[in-house]
């Protein structure tokens, strides 16, 4: 099982650890609900460095990567953040994924820790065609970097302090490279899974220790707290935001999962993997939908379980559910059956052979 840089600090400060994406991460420090609430309502930071992280580069880059993701990479300028996924060949997904370009012919794709294998796999059987070597132009530097990600409504306070120029002012989906805490050519992006506000950090390993010394010795005084994978998962959840393995995979495609804004079948994507499939789901040849909904009965509703109509009828299954701490009620979201996916659709959960009803709400659940 692999460790991250910063490992040794979460076991010093009694994280509970658990496997989770071949990594020794912290689920949790001082509760879920607790570390949740920092993040809405001040500042938290996560380890992220079971990220991957992969290259792409050369003057084949953009031709690349508008084959192999479905986001229109064209759009983007030195210093932008593009979400997209990768598209599987058989109209599912393999991935989603940031595209950060650092230049014309330099991007690098920041994609789930439980995938990296899967994705530089899927990468380097198509880089070939676009005169892109693996282990060259496509290169595999997860195991390099590391990765904080600082959230809440005061982290860019904190960060700022740790900065040799003026951060608070960066746009959404934005970065920089910049000197962080001493530490050259560090690359700061304003992205989120949290809807909270915030940055991510990216680091080479050896760096780590470094940034952790001054980032907790400027954040006591904002009270700075380590927050874990769990409440990432719940506080992600409020956002509606999807998580991989969960609520999209290789069966689910990105019209079905509500990704069509990230999904661009213009004329220069024409070599996008699936286009002929994205076209037909597009035009309509899907079934399901990806809906938020809140529990309206007592109950929580957990992935796997069955969405059913009030005949109990299954029509879906539910992706993700929680109890949302900053809502104080129970929420979720799954695919159903389309004619469910409007606003209000009353739809239940089966919990335990019960029905417990349900109705179909707009994303986010949390409003702020």
């Amino acid at each position: 099982m692999k460790t991250t840089a910063f490992t040794q600090f979460h076991i010093e400060n009694n994280a509970k650890m658990v496997p989770f994406a071949g990594y020794n991460m912290p689920i949790e420090f001082g509760g879920l609900t607790q570390e949740h609430l920092s993040v809405r309502q001040n500042i938290g930071v996560f380890d992220v460095s079971h990220m991957g992280e992969i290259w792409v580069k050369g003057p084949n880059a953009l031709a690349f990567l508008q084959a192999v993701t479905s986001n229109d990479v064209s759009l983007l300028f030195d210093g932008k953040v593009q979400y997209s996924c990768f598209p599987n060949g058989k109209g599912g997904i393999v991935d989603d994924l940031l595209t950060y370009r650092i230049d014309e012919q330099t991007y690098l794709l920041v994609v789930n820790a439980s995938n990296v294998d899967k994705d530089y796999a899927h990468l380097s059987a198509i880089a070939p065609k676009y005169n892109i070597t693996p282990g060259k132009e496509l290169y595999n530097a997860s195991d390099e970097i590391a990765q904080l990600a600082i959230q809440g409504p005061n982290a860019m306070k904190l960060v700022q302090e740790l900065c040799d120029e003026d951060v608070m002012d960066m746009e959404y989906y934005t970065f920089k490279k910049m000197t962080v805490a001493g530490i050259p050519q560090v690359i700061m992006s304003i992205t989120g899974y949290t809807g909270a506000g915030g940055c991510e950090i990216y680091i080479a390993n050896e760096d780590a220790p470094k940034l952790w010394k001054a980032l907790w010795e400027k954040g006591a005084k904002y009270d700075l707290q380590n927050i874990g994978l769990g409440a990432r998962d719940t506080l992600r959840l409020e956002m509606g935001f999807c998580l991989y393995g969960n609520d999209i995979d290789d069966t689910t495609s990105p019209y079905e999962a509500g990704l069509g804004w990230i999904t661009k079948l213009t004329d220069d994507k024409k070599e996008l993997v699936d286009r002929e499939l994205l076209d037909a789901h597009k035009a309509g040849a899907t079934t399901r939908r990806l809906v938020g909904f809140e529990l309206v009965d007592r109950g929580i509703a957990r992935h796997g379980y069955d969405i059913a109509d009030a005949d109990g009828n299954v029509i879906g299954y539910v992706t993700s559910g929680t109890q949302g701490p900053s809502l104080k009620k129970a929420i979720g979201m799954g695919y159903v059956q389309k004619a469910f996916m409007k606003s209000d659709s009353e739809i239940f959960v089966v919990v335990r052979g019960k029905l417990l009803k349900a109705k179909v709400v707009k994303t986010p659940f949390y409003k702020g």
